[in-house]
């Protein structure tokens, strides 16, 4: 059986980065930049989402193929009306945009893809505590050899659906579940609401931007923004910062840590914040450690920006991984 279970959603993704090549119809998703994280440390892990019905069975084939466990991943035919493609593309000062694909191919004097004819980025929903994304797990399918497994990490996907899968895997005393949020819910008026959704969430892993909406008009310190949260019931908040690192609140320790992102040379930042969740998981699994779990995400992250594509992690040098968290190490600094 694996150790960890990843709950999230797949995409088809059509991909600009700030350098390199592009990547056209090609496998994404949060869950996969997460996946990609968690394996550069522990490659037993369990995933969980569904695709529609045209969804190339070879992706999953290759997820297998690397070790994963792969049947909580299911076809539903209800899909059929859900457009599954996710355009990424930066500009020339790095901004991410996901609207207007036809001006990003014309400006790097691309052809535009037929495939990506007629895209529109999805609106947000209007109401996020009711309305589901007909892309996210469903709870209900989740393979009962799963339900049992230590850890657990939930990606970014609808309130709904993952107030129902954080209840699922929250059954034992002994598991562990981090929870990525969903920039929708991440807002002042909802704030009741997240606190329900955070009851047995051991590790809350919000950006930077996502806390500061979340507390718009109480605060700006991070830290007390961070010490509010945990007041919902996590023990550890770990802020995800971009360039600037990470800011990780110990509640039960009383501890705060402060670490810089890993020195590297910027390729494609999509998915770094959710290749950090996964690292961290495997860190804390390993550790039991906060900080070192930090530690672990921070260098998943690193990895990812070096390189495009949700496994890019996975092509590093045997032993860099363990060489840069011992570099790591010297410079994270309490608070």
């Amino acid at each position: 059986m694996p150790s960890f279970a990843l709950a999230g959603k797949l995409t088809r993704e059509y991909l600009l980065p700030p350098n390199g090549s592009a990547r056209l119809d090609s496998p994404g998703g949060d869950l996969l930049y997460a996946a990609g994280g968690l394996a550069v440390w522990d490659s037993s892990l369990a995933l969980i989402s569904k695709v529609d019905k045209n969804y190339p069975r070879e992706w999953i084939n290759e997820l297998e193929t690397r070790g994963f466990d792969a049947r909580g991943i299911y076809r539903d035919d209800d899909l059929a009306e859900t457009d599954m493609r996710d355009f990424i593309a930066y500009t020339e000062t790095n901004e991410r945009s996901r609207s207007n694909p036809v001006s990003h191919f014309a400006r790097r004097e691309m052809t535009f893809p037929k495939s990506l004819l007629g895209y529109q980025p999805r609106d947000e929903s209007p109401n996020p505590l009711r309305e589901r994304d007909p892309l996210s797990p469903d709870a209900l399918r989740v393979p009962k050899s799963y339900r049992d497994l230590r850890y657990a990490h939930l990606c970014p996907f609808d309130f709904t659906s993952q107030s129902r899968m954080s209840s699922l895997f929250r059954g034992g005393s002994s598991q562990t579940i981090s929870l990525d949020p969903h920039p929708a819910y991440m807002k002042p008026e909802l704030l009741r609401n997240l606190r329900a959704l955070l009851l047995g969430i051991k590790i809350f892993l919000p950006s930077e931007e996502e806390l500061r909406a979340l507390f718009w008009g109480e605060t700006n310190d991070l830290w007390e923004m961070a010490q509010k949260a945990a007041e919902f019931g996590p023990e550890i908040v770990a802020i995800k910062r971009g360039r600037q690192g990470q800011y990780i609140y110990d509640a039960a320790g009383k501890k705060r840590y402060e670490i810089p992102a890993y020195p590297v040379r910027l390729m494609d930042p999509t998915g770094a914040g959710s290749a950090f969740c996964g690292g961290f998981l495997a860190g804390y699994a390993r550790a039991n450690d906060p900080l070192l779990a930090a530690l672990h995400g921070n260098i998943s992250a690193s990895l990812k920006v070096e390189g495009t594509g949700p496994f890019s992690t996975l092509d590093a040098l045997a032993g860099l991984a363990d060489a840069r968290l011992q570099s790591l190490k010297e410079m994270a600094r309490a608070v």
